[in-house]
């Protein structure tokens, strides 16, 4: 009997503030996920990529000179995640002594 007396008024102020925020929305809101071919046309746009020289000495550690060939990647690398960039498995596996402090 008491949980009617909880229950009733909670599904009102919850029913009330869903028809007040419907009533609120005069343009449609834009979805992320629905159409994943599609970009939205107010998404930012990277235009420019500038990497300072930090940032290739941290893309660098653990790798000698000369560097090889198949390095040639960073120059072409945006500013998505790669984890080339960021320290991987530690102990037997980290190869380029990112975990060691070296």
């Amino acid at each position: 009997m008491r949980m009617r007396y909880f229950i009733y008024p909670l599904m009102q102020i919850t029913l009330l503030s869903l028809a007040a925020s419907n009533a609120q929305a005069n343009e449609p809101v834009y979805i992320a996920g629905t159409n994943p071919a599609e970009r939205p046309a107010t998404a930012p746009v990277i235009t420019e990529v500038q990497h300072d020289s930090a940032w290739y000495t941290a893309s660098l550690r653990g790798v000698e000179q000369p560097y090889p060939a198949s390095l040639h990647f960073l120059e072409n690398q945006g500013n998505w995640f790669t984890p080339f960039t960021h320290p991987g498995m530690t102990d037997y596996y980290d190869i380029r002594g990112w975990h060691t402090g070296e």
